[in-house]
């Protein structure tokens, strides 16, 4: 079992704000761009947008957009054209909401399978919110792994940049954070069209520290670059983040950038996407990073031969907040995305009282501002006021070094590396409606053997403890 460190680094996050769009796209963007700028500070260049277009990025330095008028942030850089990751977006009503497909993966629980909300209610339980348009998404115990509810969570859908939680999960562990490197103009190259940029340039040296938060906040896919090509390249890091994903018993998904750009064949699902940050908050550096709203990025070097820098915010809204958003109480991360395929993807970790919960959202049909992560807030409200007054539906499962092979008692629907990899919603089902009676039986996976027990739900607690809680505030460093 993972142990938990010491470092007491989960704290609520109540971050003040800044009223910017520093993160492309963060308002709502107009139809047919990759994402515009929607607050008081000029957003970074965006050209149209180009679902999969994928160019090789030029060769050079990147010039940082304008300073932010308060000179507190500044933009990232974006290349022209493509999907640009975004914090939210909006634009033209989309085309009709495909159905989820009659089969998935039943890892974690028979119900988990099933199209359509999943909830069991007990007496005085609150309902959950009906106004929740994400095409998947779930509820769970960030420490147990029980999931509260859930809708269509094995759905696989692209990810966006919340895949970086895998990449993350996969490459932090290697490099001491003081380690020191020094950029190629290779490594920055191969990024796809529209991609979001922390200002990374080439010939100049930055802490392994730096890219993280390079990664994290600004969802920077010259970071990701960078850290890969530390890692023995773009194609090695692919492997290790397909083998780290069957590890985690995470079989929906199947990884071809470790950016989360969108490519053909890449996809996810929510309830994978939680596994990825479930297993990345157990690295006090993980923590460290998805919990910080406000840092310091190394810029370029000065006529005087000293080291610049600028300042960077989360894109993280529900951490960082928006003009039309406060922080989410008790927040502490983790990551969100956006493409124009993959649509808003956030997953989100938030504390109250001695009740740690995970959210997942992917893809709302709602298209407004800051959508996923109104939407992510109803669902922690949710979730926190149901504690003690819902029978779980599932469970996260633990990796095949504690339980084996999840899917080796025969749950059927299963993709991900060692499947083909499915296409999101060919299959057409009718959406279930909260399923709180019922004679559903729960799943419970024991040493990767699935066993129902009538009606009593069967789980094998792995508790993953992730640190108290000791103060309030948003993390922000010099």
């Amino acid at each position: 079992m993972m142990s938990s460190s010491l470092i007491p680094s989960l704290a609520p996050r109540g971050a003040a704000f800044a009223p910017s769009s520093a993160h492309p796209g963060s308002g709502t963007p107009r139809p047919g761009s990759a994402g515009a700028s929607g607050g008081a500070v000029p957003g970074p260049r965006t050209a149209r947008a180009s679902r999969a277009a994928r160019v090789p990025a030029p060769r050079g330095p990147r010039a940082v957009s304008a300073l932010a008028v308060s000179a507190l942030l500044v933009p990232p850089v974006v290349l022209g054209g493509g999907s640009a990751y975004a914090a939210d977006g909006g634009g033209a009503k989309r085309a009709k909401e495909p159905a989820p497909p009659a089969v998935m993966s039943r890892v974690g629980g028979e119900r988990l399978g099933v199209p359509g909300v999943q909830v069991r209610l007990k007496g005085g339980a609150p309902k959950v919110p009906q106004g929740i348009t994400a095409r998947s998404w779930i509820v769970s115990d960030a420490e147990s792994g029980e999931v509260l509810a859930a809708k269509n969570p094995h759905w696989q859908l692209p990810p966006a940049s919340t895949l970086k939680m895998l990449f993350a999960d996969t490459v932090l562990p290697k490099f001491p954070k003081d380690e020191k490197y020094k950029v190629k103009p290779a490594d920055l190259q191969g990024m796809g069209a529209g991609s979001s940029l922390v200002g990374i340039k080439e010939n100049l040296t930055y802490a392994v520290h730096d890219l993280w938060l390079g990664v994290f906040l600004r969802s920077g896919n010259d970071a990701v670059h960078t850290l890969a090509a530390m890692n023995g390249g773009t194609e090695a890091t692919v492997t290790e983040m397909r083998q780290r994903a069957k590890d985690l018993n995470a079989v929906d998904t199947h990884v071809v950038t470790p950016d989360g750009y969108d490519a053909p064949g890449q996809v996810s699902s929510a309830y994978d996407l939680s596994l990825f940050a479930r297993a990345g908050l157990q690295n006090a550096d993980f923590r460290e990073y998805c919990a910080t709203a406000n840092a310091q990025f190394p810029g370029d070097v000065n006529k005087n031969g000293k080291r610049m820098s600028f300042g960077i915010q989360n894109t993280n809204r529900l951490l960082s907040g928006d003009y039309d958003l406060k922080p989410y109480p008790g927040i502490a991360g983790v990551k969100n995305g956006y493409t124009t395929n993959a649509g808003n993807t956030l997953t989100v970790v938030a504390q109250h009282g001695a009740r740690k919960l995970l959210v997942t959202v992917m893809n709302p049909a709602k298209q407004e501002r800051n959508e996923a992560y109104k939407e992510a807030a109803a669902l922690f409200d949710w979730g926190f006021s149901a504690a003690g007054k819902v029978e779980p539906v599932g469970r996260l499962v633990g990796p095949r070094s504690e339980e084996g092979d999840a899917t080796a008692a025969g749950h059927h629907g299963a993709g991900g590396d060692d499947a083909k990899p499915g296409k999101g919603g060919a299959s057409a089902a009718p959406e279930a409606a909260d399923s709180s009676g019922g004679a559903w039986t729960a799943a419970g996976v024991a040493g990767g053997a699935l066993v129902l027990v009538g009606a009593v739900a069967l789980f094998v607690r792995r508790r993953r403890p992730l640190p108290e809680a000791v103060r309030r505030g948003a993390r922000r460093r010099r």
